[in-house]
């Protein structure tokens, strides 16, 4: 735990992500070519790395939006299929649960973030005390899919008990880096993450579903009131 002063005045939210993303950076080495995700709490990272100036040979983002801000700090980012492996993948998180499994997806990119998790020796997640629970479900799923598919996931998720939702920008229905469209769905509980992950992920026309327990985290980074708490799960 990195702790703080008691007597200090409670953190925000946003305090506590530039936390966590501080912290990140002890599991940075130089010279290694690192993971980087995407979301509010990554752009902190991204900012603490610049500001770090640690040697790193480069990144690879999950998304076009972390790509920009890596590249405008001058920080090297390479295409997934040019590295082998990746040391280490630092993202965010919408949920985690005590066994290192993860809701992700709010910011849309999700199919690029389960890549790069794949290529990655570890992975570990940024994330305030707000995102920790005990059960995943309570943030609505993201789930990428192929727009002609739509109703008819939107009726296999009902069948679940879910109601999934088009997920709009604009008043029209949001497009993914990778040209897909995403269904949020709320009112799941989710107890055996593993089994439904790969339940949905056999479902035509679902890109990738927001969870992540195949690709689990290894270490998660929560920030508390108390500071910086390391949580590190067991190995499966």
């Amino acid at each position: 735990m990195m702790n703080r002063d008691p007597s200090a005045p409670a953190m925000t939210q946003e305090e506590l992500k530039v936390l966590v993303g501080r912290a990140a950076l002890a599991y940075v080495e130089p010279g290694q070519i690192i993971g980087v995700g995407t979301g509010s709490t990554v752009n902190c990272f991204i900012d603490a790395l610049a500001q770090a100036q640690l040697s790193i040979a480069g990144t690879v983002s999950s998304s076009e939006a972390s790509t920009q801000r890596l590249r405008a700090h001058g920080i090297p980012v390479f295409d997934a299929n040019e590295v082998a492996e990746l040391a280490v993948y630092i993202d965010g998180a919408d949920e985690i649960d005590p066994r290192g499994h993860m809701i992700k997806g709010g910011g849309a990119a999700l199919t690029r973030e389960k890549i790069v998790a794949a290529q990655a020796r570890r992975f570990v997640c940024i994330a305030d005390q707000s995102k920790w629970v005990q059960t995943l479900g309570r943030f609505p799923l993201p789930v990428e899919v192929i727009p002609m598919a739509t109703q008819r996931l939107i009726r296999q998720f009902a069948a679940l008990g879910g109601e999934a939702r088009v997920r709009l920008r604009d008043g029209v229905p949001l497009v993914t880096d990778n040209g897909q469209h995403i269904l949020d769905v709320h009112g799941l509980r989710i107890p055996d993450p593993v089994a439904f992950e790969s339940m949905v992920n056999n479902w035509p026309g679902v890109v990738t579903v927001g969870v992540f327990a195949h690709q689990r985290a290894h270490v998660c980074l929560l920030g508390t009131p108390e500071g910086v708490r390391t949580i590190a799960f067991e190995t499966p």
